[in-house]
């Protein structure tokens, strides 16, 4: 384990020392705290015999959400997007087959019920397809009524959220989040695909609760999956699970190929192919822990802050049978030390994760090449978060202490 710790945040040290003697390949951890990055740790190895290092990047899956909804919303704060603008103000050929209505807030918090990306594509090749992809959302039909409920949209985000953010601003959305997020918070390592003269930096994934096999198709790759990784956390559950839903918005035909192959770091994938360290990640999470503003350099209004904060749907996902509380673009959070009600932020599959809770200006985020775990994270994020929550909370007592 290699960076920098504040003494005051050893114990975010000490949890990420043991996680790193336990897991095979590497990882980092990057912790703010009112506005100071106070843990800045990596450790373990990026290739085989060689060390991960302090600009090491790696591809974080879901936890790219949370940053292409950034784009939204700093759109959405210079008076460019409205939350209840129907989808179609912005692309207007979205609204086809009982889609006119959608509105950007349906998007942020997956109920348009676009779910469905194994019934979307033939192959997880067109994944690679921007135009592709746009058009066969523009051209499909929810899978349930608009607004009513929520269910993840595990794959199909990236594309609905991005193609909102490329009519508007008239730039990739690759490009926005360089230009717009992370030059801006001048913030090393925060990518959209990946450059080719970044690659020398990527940690490439190892293996991640998806096997590799020739046997059996993606969707009861997935299903295996599911009931192993999560069975236990959902067996207590009176609700009927439907793993067929799970695996219709995370599997198209070829998934596992797609996602560990060459082309992945050429495209635009906004809901997964991320490249992150995890230094920019939680940098830009200090930016709403901070109200809008880290590093003197506001982004956002408090304003707007307070809004993305503020849960829009509650009850269980109908994909992830979990109680998210979405937010505008992120989910609710919590750690092995239980849940923080006013945090907010953004899980991936294989275990990266990033959050913010304004209420304490905390921020943390962890990227990593080797995971298990759900859909949204695993344990080591949940662990490191309750461990960041611990030394914020003894310091605010301090502070408080000393002030009396």
């Amino acid at each position: 384990m290699s960076g920098y710790c504040h003494d005051e945040f050893e114990s975010v040290a000490a949890v990420f020392s043991k996680q790193i003697k336990r897991t095979s390949g590497g990882a980092a951890v990057a912790v703010y705290y009112r506005g100071k990055l106070v843990v800045d740790l990596w450790g373990g190895q990026r290739i085989e015999g060689e060390p991960w290092q302090q600009d090491t990047v790696a591809m974080s899956f879901s936890t790219t959400k949370g940053v292409v909804s950034t784009g939204i919303h700093l759109l959405a704060d210079r008076g460019l997007i409205d939350y209840d603008a129907r989808v179609t103000e912005y692309w207007p050929e979205f609204g086809q087959n009982g889609k006119q209505d959608v509105t950007v807030r349906n998007v942020l918090t997956h109920s348009c019920g676009l779910h469905r990306i194994r019934s979307l594509v033939d192959r997880a090749e067109r994944m690679l397809d921007w135009d592709y992809m746009t058009n066969a959302l523009a051209e499909a039909a929810p899978a349930y009524p608009v607004g009513k409920r929520s269910g993840y949209h595990a794959l199909t985000y990236g594309w609905l959220a991005g193609e909102i953010v490329r009519r508007v601003s008239g730039q990739s959305i690759s490009a926005f989040v360089r230009d717009e997020i992370a030059t801006p918070l001048n913030a090393d390592g925060m990518y959209v695909g990946l450059p080719s003269q970044e690659r020398e930096r990527v940690a490439p994934l190892g293996p991640i609760a998806i096997p590799r096999t020739k046997r059996g198709s993606s969707l009861k790759i997935v299903e295996k999956t599911v009931g192993k990784t999560i069975g236990k956390a959902i067996s207590a559950s009176p609700v009927p699970i439907n793993t067929r839903r799970l695996a219709n918005a995370l599997a198209p035909r070829g998934v596992e190929d797609v996602l560990i192959g060459p082309d992945i770091m050429d495209a635009e994938i906004p809901a997964a192919n991320g490249f992150f360290t995890a230094r920019s990640l939680a940098k830009m999470y200090a930016m709403y822990s901070g109200w809008g503003e880290v590093d003197g350099v506001r982004m956002l209004s408090e304003e707007t802050i307070a809004k993305v904060a503020t849960p829009q749907k509650r009850g269980l996902d109908l994909v992830l049978f979990a109680p998210m509380d979405w937010r505008l673009g992120f989910h609710r959070i919590a750690t092995t030390r239980g849940p923080l009600p006013r945090a907010f932020g953004h899980f991936g599959f294989g275990g990266s994760g990033a959050w913010a809770d304004p209420s304490r200006d905390l921020a943390i985020a962890m990227v990593c090449s080797r995971g298990t775990g759900t859909p949204v994270g695993d344990l080591r994020i949940l662990t490191l978060g309750a461990a960041a929550v611990k030394d914020a909370d003894a310091r605010d007592r301090r502070d408080a202490q000393l002030a009396s």
